[in-house]
């Protein structure tokens, strides 16, 4: 069993920043494919980044340029640095994993965009 726990969410003013973490157990990180998802009021899930275990890396158009996934494989974490922040960024932001074939999903951290 995986357990992925979310950090770092918060409030913040439009063009700030944050970094979220995701920290999974279990001893196979390094060979996830981790992801973070967002959803926000009224609206479907939708992805914003993806990395794999070797370390591609996808990103939704909408925070192309402005968000960075990464991961240390060493710290089983997955983060998400995301800069120039918008009003349209605030969702709950999950962590996604899939490790050996199963969806693993976090909690949910929410980020709020407002002045």
């Amino acid at each position: 069993q995986v357990q992925l726990v979310e950090s770092g969410g918060g409030l913040v003013q439009p063009g700030g920043s944050l970094r979220l973490a995701c920290a999974a157990s279990g001893r196979m990180f390094s060979s996830a494919h981790m992801a973070w998802y967002r959803q926000a009021p009224g609206k479907q899930r939708e992805l914003v980044a993806h990395i794999t275990s070797v370390g591609t890396i996808n990103y939704a158009d909408p925070v192309k340029g402005r968000f960075a996934i990464s991961r240390h494989n060493a710290k089983n974490t997955v983060y998400l640095q995301m800069n120039s922040l918008k009003p349209e960024d605030t969702a709950v932001y999950c962590c996604q994993g899939n490790f050996i074939g199963t969806d693993y999903w976090g909690q949910g951290t929410q980020v709020t965009v407002s002045a």
